[in-house]
């Protein structure tokens, strides 16, 4: 599959997710999964050292990047090793960008799309981790669809 990289000091803080001999850290991530909206019993989660490792099986592209993104942009993740499978159709994978300081959605649509309107289309792509089209963060990880 792939490994993807993150800006390991932005993201969400979870306390002492990716403290060293932390049991609890599989667990602690298919909760934050959960509460994204995004649970599914299928695909579970390891951490080693700033890498986090996801298997299992989803219905579609879409789910399978929203879980790597939800646990690529907690704070201290580095690395995610990505090992999800689709049991859907195949679809052309979406485009990542990294939110720079002082970008808006916007900013960032004005950049991928050339019309700064598009913003709600990667607000939308985005749900359930963005609750705000205003609240983004230097260093997160965003989806950006065809």
């Amino acid at each position: 599959m792939s490994l993807l990289s993150f800006v390991k000091e932005a993201g969400e803080k979870l306390l002492d997710l990716l403290t060293p001999g932390n049991a609890n850290a599989s667990e602690q991530l298919k909760e934050h999964i959960s509460k994204v909206g995004l649970g599914n019993p299928n695909v579970q989660a390891t951490v080693d050292g700033d890498k986090v490792t996801v298997t299992g099986e989803v219905a579609s592209q879409e789910e399978k990047e929203k879980i790597l993104l939800a646990v690529g942009n907690i704070a201290g993740v580095g690395s995610v090793d990505d090992q999800i499978t689709v049991s859907g159709p195949v679809v052309t994978a979406a485009q990542f960008v990294v939110v720079k300081s002082g970008d808006t959605l916007s900013a960032i649509s004005l950049r991928v799309y050339g019309d700064a309107n598009k913003y709600q289309k990667i607000f939308d792509a985005n749900k359930p981790m963005l609750k705000d089209v205003n609240k983004i963060y230097p260093g997160q990880t965003l989806r950006i669809p065809e």
